[in-house]
């Protein structure tokens, strides 16, 4: 049994970071699914900008698209369904057979977007209607914004992940919007199941205060993070707010561990994966993550209910001087103008493989 096997028979899900036609077409992802234990998949864009800049096999949409006038942005939002709901095919059966709660693709809206409220609703719903797709996640950054904008969209029906979150205040703000928009659904007598998943970005802390810290406390923050994201994630589902959900039908809105990839290139490829494993989480690997993992992985048992020992060490991090809500908003903000320099980077792009040879 690899690596990948243990840890899905300990509870947890496991998507790929990554999509691309040719792992589609080449039977790559239904390899990873039936061998690798990978139930569902997210995209991001650099992952399309690499396909489409390394490859000519969109190359003939786009000039068609191109040609017939459609915008950039349409083009590329065409393109990126096109893959996800053929995914989304691949995962249905695991969609159906565990209730919805696998087997989901994710789709994000522009991140020109992230402080339009009202242009995140809007282009969430057009997504989701456009796709006509059952397991499809639209993702929407946890800024301020997207906040406002998961509630409405939760009370609109419209499943989605709420991504770009770092610290324990993003993900409670983002599990209190899911619960707004939940409550307001049995208010108004509409089917409470709506699903939802909250990203946590873990790798990115520790890039960030490498240069801050003692050597022992180097590449020790994010976990510490995590664990105690995972505390509070583990208090709210018994919480009576909660539980009064539940018993009206509510699903628990789970947690996703993104950046689980190492920047480090000291650490072994599996540091982040092997200290996320929880039971009812998600963790969404890079392709390259996951290989290395599968092969030389150890699966050392699931993190604690408690958060473990996450308390003490945030406690030794604020007497090296790491302000912890600062440098979440500082790592949100950073993300959201690296999702925009990707964003502006594909349509220019697009917009050049479209021109005539």
């Amino acid at each position: 049994m690899n690596a990948t096997t243990r840890l899905h028979a300990l509870g947890q899900s496991l998507w790929l970071d990554n999509i691309t036609r040719d792992l589609l077409t080449s039977g790559t992802l239904e390899r990873y699914r039936t061998e690798l234990c990978i139930t569902g998949l997210t995209s991001n864009l650099a992952a399309f900008d690499q396909a489409i800049r390394d490859t000519a096999v969109y190359d003939d949409a786009i000039g068609w698209k191109i040609r017939q006038g459609m915008p950039c942005e349409t083009l590329f939002f065409e393109l990126a369904m096109e893959d996800l709901t053929r995914a989304a095919t691949l995962f249905r059966l695991v969609h159906e057979a565990s209730h919805g709660m696998e087997g989901w693709v994710s789709l994000e809206v522009s991140p020109l977007l992230a402080d339009d409220v009202a242009g995140t609703i809007d282009t969430a719903r057009w997504l989701h209607t456009s796709a006509q797709c059952n397991n499809l996640f639209i993702k929407i950054p946890g800024t301020a914004a997207g906040i406002q904008a998961a509630e409405e969209l939760i009370f609109a029906g419209v499943p989605i992940n709420i991504t770009l979150l770092f610290s324990r205040g993003h993900y409670i703000a983002a599990a209190g919007a899911y619960a707004r928009g939940i409550r307001r659904r049995v208010y108004a007598g509409l089917d409470p199941k709506v699903h939802c998943v909250a990203s946590i970005f873990v790798s990115r802390w520790d890039q960030a205060v490498k240069d801050m810290i003692p050597p022992a406390l180097r590449n020790r923050l994010g976990i510490a993070v995590a664990r105690q994201i995972y505390k509070t994630y583990r208090e709210r589902l018994i919480a009576p707010q909660w539980r009064e959900l539940a018993r009206n039908g509510a699903l628990p809105q789970r947690l996703v561990w993104a950046s689980t990839g190492t920047r480090d290139p000291t650490l072994r490829s599996g540091y982040y994966v092997e200290a996320l494993a929880a039971p009812h989480t998600i963790n969404t690997l890079p392709g390259k993550t996951m290989l290395e993992f599968a092969e030389r992985g150890e699966v050392r048992g699931a993190m604690r209910d408690d958060g473990g020992d996450s308390e003490s060490l945030l406690a030794e991090f604020a007497q090296a001087g790491v302000g912890i809500p600062a440098l979440a908003a500082q790592l949100q903000d950073e993300g959201r103008l690296s999702f925009i320099r990707s964003w502006n980077k594909l349509m220019n792009l697009i917009a050049a493989k479209g021109k005539p040879t």
